[in-house]
């Protein structure tokens, strides 16, 4: 067979659904082979929003997103996707074709050494040079990017090796065991923890990655110590749970970090450095840190680990719970209450522009627990993150490793590709949406019933917020946006404007029953990001 069909066989083997991506001149002869192939290319219309797309559907999956590109400035528009995928540890393979091997030794149209760029953003790049290895370099890319730190793959495919004949087959899928916890390691860990007086659970994504929430949960019952999430491990442990404290990452003297500061040991299970840095969290570097993950901890002056398990998350919490002692409970409550009753201060606030924590309120309330929101970075991520309630894994995604703008609406196309029964909602600034709003033809085109909710301030509003924090003035952040109704409507899509707080909810409720992508333009006051800021300090200042 031609390796191009020997390369999709290999991708179907994987079991890969869709891909996402760009046809070009130097991929011709996959796109033709994948046209005999149960797989879905879902044609985009730009390669960064192929990126996120896959970059969404391996977090919510488990499974390797799959984008595809051509060389040169096709495989370039990736890398901002796929560098995302990476930082946040989705689960990723992204393909792109290159020039013929007998160009790539000099100067020549449109090439660049991809591999080698990839290199940077990625757990494995490489480029095909032999067409008898194409089954050994999938599995391997697949294998990489689906293992613990899983993250993304780069495959650099040469259009004069896909015309060639081979004689190969898929290499067998073999799925490695991560091990039990090594029993001296939980001992020393429950000394610790039978000594601790106040200890809290700081759960990262990695607790989700590994499918760890129902240990996590049991754990935490009990030895009766709270748990604080990244957020990106929102929904880790529901929140209407009594041990749940939400969200921990606004870079502030928020409530949570206090809870943090009052302990005396942290335990921190899935947690990736890069969902929010220790130095933000223990400036003083002198608590008790353990470390429950798959991986060996990161290097760190303000992460000390104490004594940590290198082993399955489940195993190691259902040892640690079975031979801990319960805790008493040390008012951390306190933290959680706070947290509740500024939720439910703003919910039937009715002035306008509407507030941030209006907008979150009235959006969960639409919402059944099951639904997924895909949150775009800006300042509606940090109210997002803080006051959106989750109660199961993987209902808010949030982007916080790598923090690309941009991911929201693309990341909605791929959570309602691949949960089409689950209503999908796309949160946006008007800033991250403007960068990948193309793909609203996509969506259409698909036909898929997504809502896209446009928190819309004419401005970089979480720069905004940086900025008079610091200096007390702005530079440069802010601009106009287009209609968006008309905009929405261009594309053969609905679109609704706010234009008073009573009307935001109906509104909501409404487009997520329509059978059409719903684009919603909510004016939002920010005025309120400098108030939480001020708030912060007051509230914690009395805990």
């Amino acid at each position: 067979m031609k390796s191009s069909e020997l390369f999709v066989k290999c991708l179907e083997h994987e079991g890969v659904e869709f891909i996402f991506g760009v046809p070009g001149e130097e991929n011709l002869d996959v796109m033709d082979s994948l046209l005999d192939s149960p797989i879905q290319f879902v044609t985009t219309r730009h390669e960064q929003g192929a990126a996120f797309m896959a970059d969404v559907y391996g977090r919510l999956t488990g499974k390797a997103g799959v984008c595809l590109s051509t060389l040169g400035p096709g495989a370039t528009n990736l890398l901002t996707g796929v560098a995302d995928a990476n930082m946040d540890h989705g689960p990723l393979v992204a393909i792109a074709g290159q020039a013929d091997t007998e160009r790539l030794h000099k100067e020549s149209h449109q090439v660049v050494s991809l591999y080698r760029m990839f290199d940077e953003v990625t757990k494995y790049s490489t480029r095909i040079l032999s067409a008898n290895v194409i089954n050994e370099i999938v599995r391997k890319a697949f294998k990489v990017a689906t293992t613990e730190k899983t993250g993304a793959c780069f495959i650099e495919f040469p259009e004069n090796l896909a015309k060639v004949e081979v004689d190969a087959k898929p290499i067998p899928i073999k799925v490695s065991v991560l091990p039990e916890p090594d029993s001296g390691r939980i001992e020393a860990i429950v000394k610790l923890l039978d000594h601790a007086k106040t200890p809290i659970i700081l759960a990262g994504n990695g607790v989700i990655r590994s499918a760890a929430c129902e240990a996590l949960v049991a754990f935490a019952e009990k030895l009766n110590i709270p748990v604080a999430n990244t957020f990106m491990a929102k929904g880790v442990m529901p929140f209407r749970h009594p041990l749940s404290l939400g969200s921990v990452g606004l870079q502030a003297n928020d409530y949570t970090n206090v809870g943090l500061s009052q302990a005396d040991l942290i335990i921190c299970v899935g947690y990736d450095l890069v969902e929010y840095h220790p130095k933000l969290w223990h400036p003083t570097g002198d608590r008790i840190i353990i470390h429950v993950d798959t991986t060996h901890s990161e290097v760190d002056t303000f992460y000390p680990v104490t004594a940590g398990v290198v082993a399955n998350i489940a195993y190691s919490l259902n040892k640690l719970g079975t031979l801990a002692k319960p805790h008493q409970a040390h008012g951390m409550h306190v933290l959680r209450e706070a947290l509740i009753e500024e939720m439910i201060q703003h919910s039937n606030d009715t002035e306008f522009p509407v507030k941030p924590q209006k907008i979150i309120w009235d959006l969960r309330t639409a919402l059944a627990s099951d639904d997924i929101v895909i949150c775009d970075v800006g300042a509606h991520k940090m109210w997002m993150a803080r006051m959106y309630r989750c109660d199961n894994p993987n209902t808010c995604i949030i982007s916080n490793g790598f923090a690309s703008m941009g991911i929201a609406l693309p990341g909605a196309i791929a959570a309602k590709l691949a949960y089409p029964e689950k209503k999908i909602v796309a949160v946006t600034g008007d800033a991250g949406f403007l960068m990948n709003a193309q793909e609203i033809e996509t969506a259409v085109r698909l036909k898929l019933a997504i809502v896209v909710l446009i928190w819309n301030d004419s401005a970089y509003g979480l720069i905004e917020w940086k900025q008079l924090n610091q200096f007390g003035r702005t530079s440069s952040v802010t601009f106009n946006n287009p209609d968006f109704v008309k905009y929405a409507e261009s594309f053969g899509a609905k679109g609704i404007h706010i234009t008073k707080a009573e009307d935001l909810l109906p509104k909501i409720k409404q487009a997520l029953v329509d059978n059409v992508l719903t684009i919603i333009d909510c004016p939002v006051d920010y005025r309120e990001n400098l108030k939480l800021t001020e708030k912060l300090g007051d509230m914690v200042a009395s805990l």
